[in-house]
């Protein structure tokens, strides 16, 4: 049998995805601040787009459109399938619309979800976070110490933290807050505070986080190996050497008058504000997209990011003359064309995205309600599939919008990845445990080690562990120790040998 080509025609089904799907799928990744940038560049190619300027509310009474913000209010005990829709304006473009301009979608989306059964949302989000003051310089400090966590030794429930505490730093890379302040506003212990702080000041450069002027100038004595005991003594009585009381702190040190003046002179060569280095100001290297905070009825009010939403105008009145001006010149009426389909597509998936953001934040607050009353500690395991399936989108969504996507909530700015937690059983058969509460408990059973006696295997932790209901194996608790640098019990014991 001769083998020959052939034509035959063949109908089969298939997924294509238009350019504009693309794009759509694109912008729904972007951050506020990389969705404004690309907005950006799509003002200066298109001639029909505008920037808004806030002034698009105050409109003739021929063109009732409002680009104002939508609130909508969902009680916490009602289940996910029974909530109410997100009531955003719809904001169509109409060709017979006598005004000159139509707000885009995203021109001004604050909308909110409150999460109680009182009507009001309390007082805008807008006077509780100045994101005004979060406008980032082009290298920040926060920018430069964020880069460096890879070095760090931090345990996936320590990065929060550890975010937290890079945003409270001032221009100068102090840490002015008290470590009881930072306990007790993220629902974590005091040592885990210091912890996480002892390893954010190995970063460069030197001496930042440090509270105060004597302990960023020893953290710079001693990476150079200068800080004896003499320059303790001199740190420790700056005020004698403000005063030039140099016979005095000469006899504290010990030293004679030219050493004292050798030391001073190497103290000078320091750099009493180490954060002065890089420009900004002390503010988050990143910018929260979405805001969570506390209501007077005591639920929880979520809402976008407006200040750092692109505010998008259409000109109408422009399209209409340059339409009428083309005459019968196909090429630019074709042109003109392409511009007002991409300037009207580009509106409507900015609502769209706006829309999608905060339907996803609004169900993670629900299902995460627990780590913003009481901490990092009691988060509730939670996967891309919980939420998708609660607001009925598919799990490629949820996980683009909580890509790169950030938080602002009474606890800190955190990531939305962040409060996806992996399931531990539970030896009851009901709700699992989550990861990180776990994490929790070990790092707990550990810090009650007090002596040699009282050190626990990993088998002990298990024993524990499943007397609190939580299932779990010896080689996870092993697992977990490791990535929260806690030594095997034999180290502890020999740790705790040569304390004692």
């Amino acid at each position: 049998m001769a083998l020959a080509p052939k034509i035959v025609a063949r109908q089969t089904q298939s997924l294509a995805m238009t350019p504009q799907l693309q794009q759509a799928i694109k912008l729904l990744q972007l951050s506020n601040l990389e969705l404004a940038a690309f907005v950006e560049d799509q003002v200066e190619k298109n001639p029909l787009l505008e920037r808004g300027t806030g002034d698009e509310n105050r409109r003739g009474e021929d063109e009732p459109v409002t680009v104002a913000a939508s609130e909508t209010t969902l009680d916490m005990n009602v289940p996910a399938a029974a909530q109410t829709e997100l009531d955003v304006p719809d904001h169509s473009i109409s060709d017979d619309s006598a005004a000159d301009r139509i707000g885009g979608p995203a021109a001004d989306v604050g909308g909110s979800i409150d999460f109680n059964k009182g009507a009001g949302s309390g007082r805008p989000l807008s006077d509780v976070y100045d994101a005004a003051a979060n406008a980032a310089a082009e290298v920040t400090l926060q920018d430069h110490l964020r880069r460096q966590f890879a070095h760090l030794s931090l345990c996936p429930t320590d990065r929060p933290v550890a975010d937290y505490l890079v945003n409270l730093i001032d221009d100068g890379g102090y840490l002015r807050e008290e470590t009881e302040a930072l306990a007790l506003s993220l629902g974590v212990s005091s040592a885990r505070i210091s912890s996480v702080i002892t390893q954010l000041q190995t970063l460069e450069p030197t001496g930042v986080f440090a509270r105060s002027l004597p302990e960023c100038l020893s953290m710079q004595l001693a990476e150079t190996g200068h800080l004896d005991d003499a320059n303790r003594i001199m740190l420790d009585n700056l005020d004698l050497l403000a005063r030039h009381d140099l016979p005095k702190l000469a006899k504290l040190c010990q030293i004679d008058i030219d050493g004292l003046k050798t030391r001073i002179l190497h103290l000078r060569s320091l750099s009493p504000k180490p954060g002065f280095a890089f420009g900004g100001s002390a503010v988050s290297g990143v910018e929260p997209d979405v805001y969570v905070r506390e209501t007077p009825q005591g639920g929880w009010a979520v809402e976008l990011n407006s200040d750092t939403l692109p505010r998008v105008l259409v000109n109408k009145r422009y399209y209409r003359e340059i339409k009428a001006a083309s005459g019968d010149d196909e090429t630019a009426r074709e042109f003109l064309s392409d511009c007002h389909q991409t300037a009207s597509w580009l509106v409507k998936s900015l609502d769209q995205r706006a829309r999608t953001i905060l339907k996803v934040a609004s169900e993670i607050v629900r299902q995460q309600d627990a780590f913003f009353a009481y901490g990092v500690d009691h988060m509730r395991p939670l996967k891309l599939k919980d939420v998708s399936e609660a607001i009925e989108m598919h799990e490629s969504t949820v996980s683009r919008v909580t890509t790169g996507k950030f938080m602002a909530t009474p606890r800190g700015m955190v990531e939305l990845k962040f409060f996806f937690t992996a399931s531990i059983p539970s030896t009851s058969g009901g709700e699992g445990h989550s990861a990180e509460s776990v994490r929790h408990r070990i790092q707990t059973l550990v810090d009650e080690e007090t002596d040699v006696k009282s050190v626990k295997s990993d088998d002990r932790i298990v024993e524990l562990l499943r007397a609190h209901g939580i299932d779990i194996a010896r080689r996870t608790v092993a697992k977990y120790r490791d990535v929260m640098n806690i030594p095997s019990s034999v180290e502890r014991r020999r740790i705790i040998r040569n304390r004692l």
